[in-house]
């Protein structure tokens, strides 16, 4: 059985990124799904000082641990002042400290989402460059804009054009995993 690990790369607990990235990993069927949520993963803000004097928090081991144990990840970002998330920074920055090879080599689907007419595609390329740097993975990428007019909770995406697009790479990323 295939091990997903998913998660909106947002604190709001209204988060729409947390529904899509929830969304696709329903949709690899035989999956075991573990959905984070990253406000169980709060942390100091990064620093050297911070970490010379304490050491590395145990919730970004236990974050890591999460990663390890997944045979895919699926991410989906929101979109701040054209960047990240602070909080998807941190727990990025912490984790980074752990190991060099951040995401373990894993099979990654990066999406990001917003209720705009981009669909938060600054932040998924900016996702996209950097997590791809040394992964030896075709990443595959997607973005959806007007969440509120593509997406619905029961029947997923609408827009046949989106969808079959949202398909195509979902094929992949999952091809990825089993190879």
């Amino acid at each position: 059985m295939i091990k997903i690990v998913a998660f909106g790369a947002s604190s709001s607990t209204k988060s729409i990124n947390k529904k899509l990235a929830s969304y696709t990993a329903k949709q690899i069927k035989d999956a075991t799904i573990n959905l984070l949520d990253l406000n169980d993963f709060e942390m100091p803000i990064y620093s050297e000082d911070y970490e010379r004097k304490s050491g590395i928090p145990k919730a970004a081991y236990k974050f890591k641990e999460h990663l390890k144990l997944a045979d895919g990840i699926i991410i989906s970002f929101a979109e701040h002042n054209g960047s990240y998330t602070a909080a998807f920074k941190n727990i990025f920055d912490w984790i980074s400290r752990i190991e060099k090879i951040v995401w373990c080599n894993k099979p990654m689907f990066l999406l990001a989402t917003s209720n705009g007419a981009k669909g938060a595609v600054l932040v998924l390329e900016i996702a996209y460059n950097r997590i791809s740097r040394g992964n030896p993975n075709d990443i595959q990428k997607f973005s959806l804009p007007n969440f509120k007019t593509n997406f619905d909770s029961n029947s997923g995406i609408k827009n046949d054009v989106l969808n079959n697009e949202f398909l195509n790479k979902l094929y992949l990323f999952k091809n990825s995993i089993i190879d």
